[in-house]
């Protein structure tokens, strides 16, 4: 019967007897876990006489002696020679040292297990009885697919003492499968979800039933939770312990007001990291076969906020026909923007779509000029959310010459 135990090996001895290809592969573990590693072999393979000197590790070159393993905490044996690395085996069994014996892991008193993490989760696999380290390891990398994204419970059951963490995840355009497999890691981590309306909202409902989900998702001219009110609320919980993810559409730091936030909670002295997401300046229109560049039709994209005012360089880019603009949270700001870009003398035909709903089973895309714009959204029914495209990528038929676009639903 075989027992499991963490053990930690920072700044403690780890004696290495054998220079070759096995003791190569496994020193790269005690060297992340911060070991003082001693290694004993006559010589040394050149993979292994690269981590000794990078791991500032002591080599002794000679045939192991039992006074070796002085003052050691693990001994890992892998000469080559089973004889010799069950006569260590047995000075670590005396000693009360122990041995992972490589030549036959079910003759050493440890093992090293298949191992994979999944931030601060490490989980090891091993055989009970006898070695299988190719079933091991296939077992591993099978949790280690599920850890990642997001598919095992790995809440923790008790809160952090002290401050807890603060994640900014970037949700990507809406779709789950869209998101990055850290984002899901940590959704499933997560005590507190503070959740915008826009992104994959759909991933609430895997959470467990006693995670706290706020929403403070905001709307065109109506912010019922105020950003001052979503950083109190992000560092009040963390304070608390919890752990809390700030689960976003797009990415974090586009339009997303991920800056202020990092920003509230360094000033609060709360650990925070951002994940980026995909953001809906390229991925919308990509949605809809849309490149935002293209070579030989558009060589630079400039993004607009709708709801800011428009400034030179705004102009300046809708003037540029290898520019492609996209304006976000634009809806509402077509006229001013159709206004500004007939100040800067783009003409009237300049190809503009507009991509709503980008990513869902409701996406429509509006393809229409700048001329006509107003006009066709109105008719259309255009509402937020709503990426618009003006430039030369938003012409029909740019990617396939006969104007059909397979895939694309376009008014």
């Amino acid at each position: 019967m075989t027992t499991i135990l963490g053990i930690t090996l920072t700044g403690r001895r780890v004696v290495m007897v054998g220079g070759g290809a096995v003791a190569a592969r496994r020193m790269p573990r005690f060297v992340a876990e911060g070991a003082d590693i001693a290694v004993v072999a006559p010589a040394l393979a050149e993979e292994m006489r690269e981590l000794v000197a990078r791991a500032g590790a002591t080599w002794t070159a000679r045939e192991v002696r039992e006074d070796d393993l002085d003052g050691a905490w693990l001994v890992h044996v892998a000469t080559g020679d089973a004889r010799r690395d069950a006569v260590v085996a047995g000075w670590c069994e005396a000693r009360r040292i122990l041995c992972v014996n490589a030549s036959d892991g079910a003759h050493g008193t440890a093992r090293v297990a298949a191992e994979t993490r999944s931030g601060d989760v490490v989980v090891g696999v091993l055989s009970d009885a006898g070695v299988d380290p190719r079933r091991a390891a296939r077992l591993r990398d099978a949790i280690g697919a599920l850890l990642r994204e997001g598919m095992l419970p790995l809440r923790r059951r008790r809160l952090a003492r002290g401050v807890g963490r603060v994640d900014l995840v970037g949700g990507g355009p809406g779709p789950a499968d869209l998101m990055t497999v850290r984002g899901r890691r940590l959704l499933a981590e997560a005590d507190v979800v503070v959740a915008d309306r826009l992104g994959p909202t759909d991933v609430l409902g895997d959470l467990e039933p006693d995670v706290e989900v706020i929403d403070v998702g905001k709307r065109p001219g109506h912010h019922p939770v105020s950003q001052a009110e979503i950083h109190a609320i992000l560092v009040s919980r963390a304070r608390a312990g919890k752990r809390v993810v700030r689960l976003k559409g797009g990415d974090p730091f586009v339009y997303g007001r991920g800056g202020e936030e990092v920003a509230a909670c360094l000033a609060a002295g709360v650990p925070v990291e951002v994940v980026p997401g995909l953001t809906s300046v390229v991925s919308v229109p990509e949605a809809a076969g849309i490149p935002v560049t293209h070579r030989g039709t558009a060589a630079g994209v400039h993004v607009v906020n709708g709801q800011a005012a428009i400034t030179p360089a705004t102009r300046a880019a809708l003037a540029d026909d290898a520019i492609t603009t996209v304006v976000l949270m634009g809806v509402a700001a077509l006229p001013r923007l159709v206004a500004a870009a007939r100040d800067a003398g783009v003409p009237e035909g300049r190809p503009v779509a507009i991509v709503e709903r980008g990513h869902t089973s409701e996406q429509r895309t509006t393809r229409t000029s700048l001329g006509a714009v107003i006009a066709d959204a109105a008719a259309a029914g255009v509402r937020n959310p709503a990426v618009i495209v003006v430039g030369e990528v938003a012409r029909a038929g740019l990617l396939l010459p006969d104007g059909v676009e397979a895939g694309v639903a376009s008014q």
